[in-house]
């Protein structure tokens, strides 16, 4: 199975993930960003974006990578990436489905003053135009398709540790 934390940056995704791995037995955290990063090494670049995620062969890659992790290991893997268009999340979800692998989508949600507040003042990475530039793609994605597809988390008012707490709960429930 596979556990997936969508959300925008500053939802508390890359903080919640392993701290629901801690809480699912037998599970992994699965970083698809480390896809992208992978792709972003390829000497010469692949064709110039603003986003790896634009490129085809990162959404199935990250279908390939979850697959085969799975088969080698088995359990659950927690996977909290951010994904806002709605083509690339049926590519992933229609090819891990292929496979059979089920997914819990989660989407941890803030209110667009705390997203922004959170951002700004991040002591690990530092206040990041890009991750600011993403928060009304979220909101569009909210409000069209997302929250639909998904079941919210509503992290404003949370800690991590809730948040973690109540996927956990509604995975192993």
């Amino acid at each position: 199975m596979i556990v997936w934390l969508n959300g925008t940056h500053g939802a508390g995704k890359t903080t919640t993930g392993p701290l629901v791995q801690q809480l699912l037995p037998d599970s992994r955290v699965l970083d698809a960003e480390k896809v992208g990063e992978t792709l972003m090494d390829i000497t010469p670049g692949l064709p110039g974006t603003d986003n790896f995620q634009h490129w085809p062969p990162w959404r199935t890659l990250v279908v390939e990578t979850a697959r085969r992790v799975l088969e080698y290991t088995g359990g659950t893997l927690v996977m909290p990436m951010t994904v806002l268009v709605e083509r690339y999340w049926r590519e992933i979800s229609t090819g891990l489905a292929q496979h059979a692998i089920p997914v819990r989508h989660f989407v941890l949600h803030a209110d667009q003053s705390t997203l922004r507040d959170r951002i700004e003042g991040d002591t690990v990475l530092g206040p990041s135009s890009f991750r600011l530039a993403h928060l009304e793609p979220y909101a569009e994605a909210a409000r069209t398709w997302l929250h639909r597809e998904a079941e919210v988390v509503d992290t404003t008012h949370l800690t991590p540790a809730q948040a973690a707490l109540r996927i956990a709960e509604a995975v192993k429930g």
